[in-house]
């Protein structure tokens, strides 16, 4: 188990990154920024245009629809469920390429699935 600084260290680290590739990245209306929060239990994702501020769609694992299907919130098939969502609701409105932020996480895993997934489902980034 590990202990509370090293958990610290852990967020610490994450802060930093998020905070680098933030700087880099910017979401525009035709390419929105496609940001990526997962918890223990759940993974949320919303596009957002940073020049207005607004967020154009969002898609979590907490939606009736999916938790339906799903029977964990947290794992990969939750992820690409996800992914599958927000690129429906993006195709929706138009919008077929966004700029994707790991939001600090490593790109391996629920991320890899979920980005997999929007790809596959139409978006490109």
């Amino acid at each position: 188990m590990a202990t509370s600084t090293e958990l610290r260290n852990l967020a610490s680290r994450r802060e930093k990154t998020k905070a680098r590739i933030r700087g880099r990245l910017s979401g525009t209306a035709e390419r929105p920024r496609l940001t990526i929060y997962k918890s223990l239990k759940r993974i949320y994702v919303q596009a957002v245009d940073d020049a207005k501020g607004v967020t154009v769609a969002s898609a979590s694992s907490l939606e009736k629809d999916l938790r339906a299907k799903l029977t964990n919130g947290a794992n990969i098939d939750a992820a690409k469920a996800v992914g599958a969502s927000i690129a429906a609701r993006l195709q929706e409105k138009g919008i077929k390429a966004v700029v994707f932020d790991r939001n600090g996480y490593l790109y391996h895993g629920r991320v890899k699935a979920l980005a997999d997934s929007a790809r596959e489902a139409g978006l490109q980034f």
